[in-house]
Parts: C-alpha cells; sequence; structure tokens
C-alpha cells in the first residue's frame, strides 16, 4: 500500500514538472512574436561603420578605439564606398599622407632631357695578355688588380720545359753553323727556322741576341707586357700551370669611358642622335664631359621596353673611374604637352600608372603612354585628358593602400 503511494505522488509531481516547462515556452514564443530580434544581413546593412584611419582592416559595427594602436575609430559612410576599381581614403589618411592633387593641363617640355647613366670600360679600347707556350707560372712581377702596367714592363716569369729545349735548339744550330758550315747544309735557314719558333712562343728580338751571345739556357723565361693598361682581371697567381693561350691578365685602356643610359623606347624619339651630349658627375661637381653617341641597341627589351644608350668620353687625365653615377643631358625640342611631376608617374618597367581622383576623396588608377622625361617632369603622350584632377604627391601611398585593401596590384592586370 505504501508503494503505491509513492508511485501516484512521483506520478503527480512529473505531471506538474511538464505543465510548467510547457507554460514557459509558450510565453517565450509569444514574447518573441511581440518583439521579433533585428539580425543585420547582407540585403540590410548598417549605413555606416568605424575603422582606424592608420588600420583600415579595422572595421567595427560601434564606435570605440582601434584594437591595434587605440586612436579613436572614425565614422565611414558605407553609402560613399568606392568601386571595384577604385579606392576611398578619409580625410585623416588623406590629410596624414599628404595626398595632393593638381588639374593637368598643357605645359611647354623639353630642351633638355636629363637620364641617369653609369661609366662602364670602353672595351675596344680592352685587351689581355696571353701565356704563348705552356708553362709553369714562377713568379707574377704584378699582382694587384687596378695596377698600371705599360707596354714592355716585365709581367711574368715562366718555366716551360717546350720552351727551354727550344732555346736549346737555337743554340745548337748557332754552333752547328761554326764548326760543320758547308754548301751541303744550309745553316741559315736552320737558324731562321729555330729563331721564328721562339719569336712565336713571346721572346723578343733582344732576347733572342742574349740568347745568341751568352750560349746558355736559364731554367726560367721572362715575358713581358705586350699592351698597356690598368690591369681589371688577374685570375692567376705563382705556381699554377697555365696552357699555352691561356689568359694571364685583363686590361683596360681608360683615355676614355663608356657613358651608358637605360632609355624607355618612348622617349627615344625626344633624343637628337647627332647632336653632343653632356655628361655630369655627381661625385665631381661642377665638371662636365662632351661626347657623342656612338651606339643604340637595336634590340629592345620585351620585358622591359628599354633600350641602351652609349656615350663616349674623354679621360686624359684618368679622374673618372668605372662603375661612377653619371647624368646623360640630351638635347630636345620644346613643344606642348601634358606634364607631370615624375612622382606622380609609378613605373614597373612594362606599364605606366596615374592615380585620378574621381569623386570626394576617391581615386582610381589609369594606365597612361610616358614621352620626354626632364629633371622634374615627364610627358604623359596618352591616357589623360585635359582636366584631369591628377595625384601629384602620395600616389606610392595610394598604391599600397590599394594593395592592402584589394589584395592585388593595380599594375597586376595591365597590359601594354
Amino acid at each position: 500500500m505504501r508503494s503505491e503511494n509513492v508511485n501516484v505522488g512521483s506520478f503527480y509531481r512529473g505531471t506538474l514538472r511538464v505543465l510548467v516547462l510547457f507554460l514557459f515556452f509558450s510565453v517565450g514564443l509569444i514574447s518573441c512574436k511581440n518583439k521579433p530580434v533585428k539580425q543585420i544581413t547582407q540585403k540590410s546593412p548598417a549605413k555606416s561603420y568605424y575603422t582606424c584611419s592608420m588600420h583600415t582592416q579595422i572595421m567595427l559595427e560601434k564606435p570605440g578605439t582601434c584594437p591595434i594602436c587605440g586612436m579613436k575609430l572614425i565614422e565611414v559612410s558605407r553609402t560613399n564606398t568606392a568601386k571595384a576599381d577604385e579606392i576611398q581614403l578619409s580625410q585623416q589618411q588623406i590629410q596624414l599622407g599628404n595626398i595632393l592633387v593638381d588639374t593637368i593641363n598643357d605645359q611647354s617640355i623639353g630642351d633638355k632631357i636629363v637620364f641617369t647613366g653609369t661609366l662602364n670600360f670602353n672595351l675596344y679600347k680592352a685587351a689581355s695578355v696571353s701565356a704563348r707556350v705552356a708553362g709553369r707560372i714562377e713568379k707574377l712581377h704584378f699582382k694587384n688588380i687596378g695596377d698600371y702596367l705599360r707596354k714592355g714592363d716585365k709581367l711574368f716569369d715562366l718555366y716551360s720545359e717546350e720552351l727551354n729545349n727550344a732555346r736549346q735548339e737555337y743554340i745548337y744550330a748557332l754552333q752547328r753553323k761554326q764548326t760543320l758550315d758547308n754548301s751541303l747544309i744550309d745553316y741559315d735557314r736552320l737558324i731562321q727556322s729555330a729563331k721564328n719558333k721562339l719569336l712565336l712562343w713571346g721572346l723578343t728580338e733582344k732576347q733572342i741576341q742574349d740568347l745568341a751571345n751568352s750560349k746558355q739556357v736559364t731554367r726560367l723565361t721572362s715575358f713581358s707586357s705586350t699592351e698597356s693598361g690598368y690591369i681589371t682581371e688577374l685570375d692567376i697567381k705563382e705556381g699554377d700551370y697555365v696552357m699555352e693561350g691561356g689568359k694571364i691578365v685583363s686590361l683596360a685602356d681608360l683615355s676614355t669611358l663608356w657613358a651608358e643610359a637605360q632609355v624607355y623606347t618612348s622617349q627615344m624619339d625626344g633624343i637628337d642622335k647627332n647632336g653632343t651630349v653632356t655628361v655630369q658627375i655627381p661625385d665631381m661637381p661642377g665638371k662636365e664631359f662632351k661626347g657623342h653617341i656612338e651606339f643604340v641597341n637595336p634590340e629592345i627589351n620585351p620585358d622591359t621596353r628599354i633600350d641602351l644608350v652609349r656615350v663616349v668620353i674623354p679621360n686624359a687625365d684618368h679622374q673618372l673611374k668605372p662603375g661612377m653615377p653619371a647624368y646623360l643631358i640630351f638635347r630636345a625640342p620644346v613643344h606642348k604637352a601634358f606634364t607631370l611631376p615624375l612622382d606622380a608617374v609609378l613605373r614597373d618597367g612594362t606599364v605606366s600608372v596615374v592615380w585620378v581622383k574621381t569623386g570626394k576623396n576617391t581615386f582610381k588608377n589609369k594606365m597612361v603612354e610616358t614621352g620626354l622625361e626632364t629633371e622634374n617632369n615627364i610627358e604623359i603622350k596618352s591616357g589623360l585628358q585635359k582636366g584631369d584632377i591628377v595625384v601629384i604627391n602620395g600616389a606610392y601611398l595610394l598604391n599600397s593602400e590599394y594593395k592592402f585593401k584589394k589584395g592585388s596590384s593595380p599594375m597586376g592586370g595591365m597590359k601594354m
């Protein structure tokens, strides 16, 4: 009987619990119907968001401070969001980046074009000294790159068994003529043949005459330089074995040098190829050197669209050194054209891009074709129209900001 009462009590308690839970959920459903939860969807986004002027990747729905730098967040309207190929900055970003714009218009350009170049060896004045016969280098009389070597200076001493045998043959021919001179053997011809071999192997007339007088073959043979110039290469050292024709040193005559500059193909039309070119050296202020274009590379690099221009300049006092930077100044006729400051144009070797203002704090990149380039300005041949508002300062900042926000370079998809 007691067991039955316990079961009945448990049943009533369970039933009561179910009724309470049912009433709780019923009240919840009624309240949800009366007060629906507002959800942010892509179809109905907030009209504005909050971002950091220094860290634009921060985009929050509520005001506050930047979690990276702690700066106060600024409100940005979503209705003014830039298009896919544009970028929009806040007013604070424009001020901090010192972004300046100007309206493009016709201006005079020309008179002179300046290119940055480098001084190099005149390869027409380069030479090398080689071994005429195989042997071992016993001694080098010049061991430093940059040493000046005069023609006739003793350069190296060589031990060559083959050469020593040839010298001995020459002495033997001389002795045979003195002791066995007769009409049956032409000893003069034998002597001349032995002498010619020594001359071909690099001995001088004086060395051969000394050999004829002394009748003694020394262990080593000295060789002198056949050219004059500064040593630019010295790849051999004492004790090395050199083959016939092996190079001992490379020499460069610095009486003239090449001033070479890389020129965009679009700039070649403005260069007077027959005119005088002025070369200035930044390391030597106040000094100028005059020259003429000697060579224009007929082959254009298809990747960079750059051409090579070479000018020969005198260097009688040897003050100029290969590797020095140089400015090559070409004369060009003055004409009217769209021009921009050099920093306004971004170039990667294949395309040239400028940033144009399309709306309030909104900018778009445009590909342009450039022309003449002076010390401060560059000609715009196509891609812009009169009245376009172009960024003249801060173009690199816009380019970086575009990469950061869009995840790609604005110049990456452009083709010439």
